[in-house]
């Protein structure tokens, strides 16, 4: 198993789906293992979740940078 593509296809995932989303916030543990189908030891999924934490946080960030970069222009920057 290719642990990066397994946390972007999680990240996907999480990000298209609100519900998943917000059963990933409750529960990052139990929605991983419920997403790949397996049961893993908690160490090992806690990595998977630490890496789909945060590339979902890079990916948020960088939606807020575009997002101020948008409302500079509006201001005549």
């Amino acid at each position: 198993m290719d642990i990066k593509e397994k946390i972007e296809e999680l990240v996907e995932k999480i990000k298209k789906d609100d519900s998943i989303l917000e059963n990933f916030q409750k529960d990052p543990i139990a929605t991983v293992e419920k997403l790949l189908g397996i049961d893993l030891p908690n160490d090992q999924i806690e990595k998977i979740v630490d890496g789909v934490k945060a590339k979902i946080g890079m990916d948020q960030l960088s939606d807020g940078l575009k997002s101020l970069k948008k409302l500079g222009g509006l201001f005549g920057k």
